[in-house]
């Protein structure tokens, strides 16, 4: 069904909204896709039904609700269940303040994403401002688009689920292509590659495309033109390893102030919030953000202020030469700066769970909820976790699988999930909460996840379920393995900063962001005692390049040796 087009579908019986919206959408969208209008609800509900079953894409779902149309919301929830990877909108009368309350009850619940109003005049912007942002974010979450990099390989192998996620979160288009399909025999014919080995990546954009065989990051990087030379003789006054929401801010308000910043990152932009389907507290997108838009509209920006990037190449040492830092690279580059931020954030705990560990990327998935939900159609999934990404996760997986069951170690999820989480978490019908439970076992098949024990984490009691997927978003491990003692950490890894540092035998004050090694300053998840949450993270980010001029003007750019 690729070359039909999406469905856009508009239901009401207020006969003035059905006329006033019904032409915007035809007028603008009409050429790309196929805009159905309906009288009446019922109708419009058979509508949907067929869809379903002649496997057509709906992109989004708009029901009004105003004073000549009570029964939007409750379409919308049944609409659901029929395209649950549709975006659904309500839209409203400008000035209909009765049905604010009902309106933001129904987004909080989930009945719906987004809420428009009505237009009252031509070309309003705002309006379609609203639908194209959901389109949007539809069509990331589809994969639907120009392939600039097409990859060959098992759905479930856990270096291509890795290229994918990757690529996806650094918004690269990326067409996947599994091995003994038709497209990717076909592809592999055209390449001349009759037993390569996998997974094969081809670079479409290049002239003439590039072909990779089982390549590493660094190849990759390579291929792509990210390998620009780093040499230690350039000093740049800040570098910023890692390129999470922290990280972004951080080099958005160093470059433009006017201080040269280089920014590494070794898988992709975005960090954790990268992974997020919708964010949706955060300050100044009351539609929510998926994490992945932020991060990389964050990218451009620091881009566009005169960042540098280099990607795909692991830090693995912190050193000093003299009164500067310098950060030395997985493949042996090295370079020095004036400073250096620390925000490489965390990863999410392992299981330790030992029969799971060899199915990482056959079934079982540390975050990544994003890149791998489609294939999870009509699948019994498992979450585990009880913070904002586990419920984001959830919530974001429910629209592709079957069952989507989200496993709580504690008896609530209070004191750890945000209260619209949980509403939404609770009134989606194919989402289940269980509390006080624990993976404890699992099973595969040919390779891949079949089934998981499940059991109280305290007790001795076990129960055996089949999954299609897991997936884990539990606690935080900070990526601090690469620094050396003398930036202190606390018992878990967390860089310590500011008052929280030991103090220097010459009794100086480390600024608040600072860690104990002076011009090295830590912002965002990988801080001891940070929030965990995206706006902290950006304000770290913000706050820690004030700190640095302070730094910077007492510590001079030392004169170049004669």
């Amino acid at each position: 069904m690729g070359d039909v087009d999406p469905v856009m579908l508009l239901a009401t019986s207020d006969a003035a909204s059905r006329a006033v919206v019904g032409s915007e959408l035809r007028r603008r969208y009409g050429g790309d896709y196929e805009v159905v209008v309906c009288a009446d609800y019922p109708h419009a509900r058979a509508v949907l039904e067929g869809l379903r079953r002649w496997h057509r894409e709906v992109a989004l779902v708009i029901g009004c609700y105003g004073p000549d149309d009570r029964d939007g919301l409750t379409f919308l929830r049944r609409a659901y269940g029929l395209h649950p990877s549709a975006k659904r909108a309500i839209c409203a009368v400008w000035g209909d303040f009765a049905s604010t309350a009902d309106v933001f009850a129904a987004i909080g619940q989930g009945h719906a994403e987004l809420l428009l109003l009505r237009p009252e005049r031509p070309r309003d912007e705002e309006f379609h401002g609203a639908i194209v942002d959901a389109l949007d974010d539809w069509h990331l979450a589809q994969g639907i688009g120009f392939e600039a990099v097409r990859i060959i390989g098992q759905q479930r192998d856990e270096r291509t689920h890795s290229l994918r996620d990757s690529f996806g979160r650094n918004h690269i288009p990326v067409g996947f292509h599994q091995v003994g399909t038709e497209s990717a025999t076909r592809l592999l014919t055209g390449l001349g590659l009759t037993d390569p080995e996998l997974p094969v990546v081809q670079l479409a954009f290049t002239s003439p495309p590039t072909t990779l065989e089982a390549p590493s990051d660094l190849e990759i990087a390579e291929a792509f033109g990210l390998m620009a030379p780093l040499t230690p003789e350039h000093v740049y006054d800040v570098v910023v390893v890692g390129a999470g929401p922290s990280g972004l801010a951080a080099a958005v308000y160093a470059s433009s102030e006017g201080l040269s910043t280089l920014v590494v990152e070794q898988q992709a932009v975005g960090g954790q919030a990268g992974t997020s389907s919708l964010i949706r507290n955060y300050p100044g997108f009351s539609r929510g953000v998926s994490g992945a838009h932020l991060a990389f509209r964050s990218f451009q920006q620091a881009w566009g202020f005169g960042t540098d990037y280099s990607f795909m190449r692991p830090v693995e040492a912190l050193g000093t030469d003299g009164e500067l830092r310098t950060v030395a690279m997985a493949d042996g580059s090295l370079v020095r700066s004036r400073s250096v931020v620390i925000a490489t954030g965390v990863d999410y705990r392992r299981l330790d769970v030992p029969e799971l560990e060899s199915l990482v990327g056959r079934g079982v998935y540390y975050g990544a909820a994003v890149s791998e939900a489609p294939s999870m159609a009509g699948q019994d999934v498992y979450v585990v976790g009880g913070g904002n990404s586990a419920g984001q996760a959830a919530l974001h997986l429910a629209r592709y699988a079957r069952q989507v069951t989200l496993l709580v170690r504690g008896p609530s999820l209070a004191a750890s999930m945000s209260d619209y989480l949980i509403s939404q978490l609770e009134a989606t019908r194919n989402v289940t909460l269980r509390y006080r439970t624990a993976v404890v076992g699992g099973r595969s098949d040919d390779g891949c996840l079949m089934g998981l024990t499940l059991g109280d984490p305290h007790g001795t009691e076990t129960e055996e379920v089949g999954a299609g997927g897991l997936f884990v978003l539990i606690g935080s491990m900070p990526r601090t393995g690469w620094l050396p003692d003398e930036v202190e950490r606390d018992e878990q890894g967390f860089v310590r900063t500011g008052r929280e540092v030991s103090t220097p035998a010459d009794g100086s004050m480390r600024l608040s962001l600072e860690t104990s090694l002076p011009g090295v300053f830590a912002v965002g998840d990988v801080r001891a005692g940070s929030v965990k949450r995206v706006a902290t993270a950006v304000g770290d980010g913000a706050m820690v390049i004030a700190m640095l001029h302070g730094y910077l003007a007492a510590h001079p750019v030392p004169a170049p040796a004669p």
